[in-house]
């Protein structure tokens, strides 16, 4: 027993020595133009099969290369592809900055496309992905493009006009669903008018709408998870958009700080949008049809606004500052008046450590979310909801698998108060913590992907833990 259990040591020694003396290569593409991240692109080591599709960030992975020279080839559609020479050693990780130039020639028909490629890789089913092209190809109210109108035609959703949007997916309720935006939980996405959402169209860089299952990463939900990316602010000039309807009137700026340099790679942007809406004063010329109470008009009105400060380094290490500040009303003359404040803010990062295979993703944010409903009888009912969000996150990279695993620590406290029919006031306060833990393993085999993944919950108001194993 003794001597197979050395022999064991011997060879889990050896198979790390040898794993050791290969080296890694990993990096991030950029776009030359605006200094944007380039997502789902494409690098491959020439004359190898080693290769690897790019992130929301544009990071790459290369790892277990055996030493040598090679030629790094990055391509994208509709960009120039770039080629690089490299060296790398044994036990090296070498990080390499990739620009890419928008092509000057029109290409032809382009049958494999960089989500294609990432589909390869990642598993897809019950997974949409939404981009901001996409969502402003469909035809919208108003002629603003909004991703409640686009949610509410995709397969397995039906949306509601019951008090906004409310989503049931694949038979779901709308509290089952977790709606978050750069890694903050949004408690109400949707305004009362139910045409339009939080979230400005032009600021959404992606959108994953996870709705048959989801794994350890995500937690909190039983149904569905709608997790919204925002793009950054242009790198390298200033720009803005300015646009009316008689729906709502919307703005947004953007620019450096601190300019994109391709040589150092660091850079510092921010933007700012907002949009305000605009139908209780157009109704009365553009809607009377539409209008039933005496006033005349129609009785929404909201207002969005949404800034961000990204930080880059210089080895593709970036930090996010965020807040945000959405408002709505819907006043019923001589019935009900409901309005509804939510505001918060938070902050996102990524490591990328230079001598580690490792990278570290964390955010901390904080949100609340305040309702009011004063009906005919002049007592007010009030609900509110505000909680904070930290974690941090690890991902290792290796030929053809990856190990994801962090922790996750999030609290809430709730607060109703109504007078009843006699006068008495009734309130409750309630508070809660919870703790996560979670890991995931992803795997793949030619055309075979498995990702088993376990989420360990602790629920501190109730002191008892929970195991959540997925796969």
């Amino acid at each position: 027993m003794q001597s197979r259990f050395l022999y064991l040591i011997l060879f889990l020694v050896i198979s790390f020595t040898a794993h050791s003396q290969n080296g890694i290569i990993r990096g991030n593409i950029f776009d030359n133009t605006t200094g944007d991240p380039i997502m789902f692109g494409n690098v491959i080591l020439e004359g190898t099969s080693i290769g690897a599709t790019t992130d929301l960030d544009g990071f790459f992975s290369l790892p277990e290369i055996p030493a040598g020279n090679y030629k790094l080839i990055s391509t994208y559609v509709s960009y120039d592809t770039d080629t690089l020479e490299v060296k790398i050693a044994a036990n090296q990780i070498l990080y390499q900055r990739i620009v890419l130039y928008e092509s000057a020639f029109n290409l032809g028909v382009v049958n494999v496309s960089a989500t294609k490629e990432k589909a390869r890789s990642d598993v897809q089913i019950s997974t949409l992905k939404i981009s901001s092209k996409q969502l402003k190809s469909l035809p919208s109210t108003g002629g603003e493009p909004d991703i409640a109108q686009y949610l509410s035609v995709l397969p397995g959703i039906i949306s509601s006009g019951d008090q906004g949007g409310q989503l049931y997916i694949r038979g779901g309720s709308p509290i089952q669903n977790k709606i978050m935006l750069d890694g903050m939980t949004i408690y109400n996405p949707f305004h009362s008018i139910g045409f339009f959402s939080v979230f400005e169209t032009e600021i959404i860089k992606n959108v994953d709408v996870l709705t048959g299952g989801f794994n350890a990463e995500h937690g909190g939900r039983i149904s569905a998870v709608v997790d919204i990316h925002t793009k950054e602010g242009n790198k390298k000039r200033f720009g803005g958009i300015l646009s009316g309807s008689p729906f709502l009137a919307k703005a947004l700026i953007e620019g450096p700080i601190k300019p994109f340099n391709e040589k150092s790679g660091t850079s510092a942007s921010f933007l700012i949008t907002g949009k305000q809406s605009l139908i209780d004063k157009t109704s009365p010329i553009f809607y009377n049809y539409a209008t039933t109470d005496s006033t005349g008009t129609l009785p929404y009105k909201f207002r969005d606004i949404y800034a961000k400060i990204s930080l880059l380094g210089g080895k593709g290490s970036k930090l996010n500052l965020f807040g945000f500040n959405f408002t709505d009303g819907v006043n019923y003359s001589d019935i009900a008046k409901l309005n509804w404040n939510s505001t918060g803010g938070g902050a996102k990062f990524s490591v990328i450590p230079p001598a580690s295979n490792l990278t570290v993703d964390g955010n901390i944010s904080y949100s609340k979310y305040d309702i009011v409903l004063d009906e005919g009888d002049g007592k007010p009912r009030t609900s509110s909801i505000e909680g904070f969000s930290a974690g941090l996150t690890f991902k290792s990279y290796h030929k053809d698998s990856e190990f994801k695993y962090g922790f996750e620590l999030n609290g809430y406290k709730t607060q109703f108060k109504f007078t009843n029919f006699l006068n008495n006031t009734i309130e409750q306060i309630d508070n809660t913590t919870e703790l996560s833990v979670f890991s995931k393993y992803k795997k793949k085999w030619n055309n075979l992907i498995i990702e088993p993944g376990v989420r360990i919950i602790y629920y501190a108001s109730l002191s008892q833990g929970v195991v959540e194993p997925r796969i």
